[in-house]
């Protein structure tokens, strides 16, 4: 059935193929609805990066425009892109330790293979103060409704650890991977990386993203929709833990 409403740009093509990545860096800059998303989430994401020293390491940036809003950014994936700076595993990272003020991604953690090796990583390449700040999948009884009946990335909420079998870089995937490391396994989170505090998650978006086709599907709406939309989410702010799609997270290093 999800096939009726791919787009045409990715509707054959291989997701693990660098070119997919290509052609959605193109969707995300034609679909007006889906390009105002996405500036939203860099502008949260850009105001809540510390001050002082460091750079500043995006993962996963292939498809996105992420250097539009911090300068020097450096642009990071698991395959060489267009206009990427480092090609690199997110659970191996190339810098020393204490370099990094920030650590970036937008629906990145989910598709690490094993969260404890990129955390760890984390922990040692941010200076105290740094922060890992990421937008990601949540789940709620409407997302899981969606993820697994809509979607094509496995939703395991029942995974009994933080890791999965490396396949392709981007159909290994568990969509319930960052609910399960920062909400229901948090205890756990904080006796193995006692340095990294959970600062906040913000849980968002039941409608816009889906609306907006994502990078695989038509859009169902125009972009002038955006405000409308958006003003309708912010009256349901008091049941985004039953509504919500995404979460915005902020870890610190402490």
């Amino acid at each position: 059935m999800l096939k009726i409403f791919m787009h045409p740009l990715t509707r054959n093509l291989d997701i693990d193929n660098p070119e997919t990545t290509l052609f959605r860096k193109q969707l995300i800059q034609e679909k007006a609805l889906l390009k105002k998303i996405y500036g939203e989430w860099y502008s949260w994401i850009s105001s809540h990066v510390p001050a002082g020293d460091g750079r500043v390491l995006e993962l996963g940036s292939g498809a996105g425009f992420f250097e539009e809003f911090i300068p020097g950014l450096i642009t990071s994936d698991v395959f060489p892109c267009l206009d990427i700076r480092v090609v690199m595993d997110g659970c191996c990272m190339p810098f020393a330790d204490g370099s990094l003020k920030a650590i970036v991604m937008v629906d990145v953690f989910h598709h690490l293979p094993d969260a404890e090796s990129f955390l760890g990583e984390a922990m040692r390449c941010l200076r105290p103060g740094g922060k890992i700040l990421m937008v990601e999948p949540w789940v709620t009884s409407w997302s899981s409704f969606v993820y697994s009946r809509l979607h094509h990335e496995p939703f395991d909420v029942h995974a009994t650890c933080w890791s999965f079998p490396r396949k392709g870089p981007l159909s290994c995937a568990n969509s319930a991977l960052p609910w399960i490391v920062f909400e229901r396994d948090r205890v756990q989170l904080q006796m193995k990386h006692p340095g990294l505090l959970v600062e906040s998650i913000d849980i968002e978006k039941p409608f816009l993203y889906l609306l907006s086709g994502g990078v695989s599907l038509r859009s169902f709406m125009p972009g002038s929709s955006f405000k409308f939309i958006r003003a309708v989410e912010s009256i349901l702010m008091p049941w985004m833990r039953h509504l919500g799609m995404f979460a915005r997270i902020v870890l610190l290093r402490t």
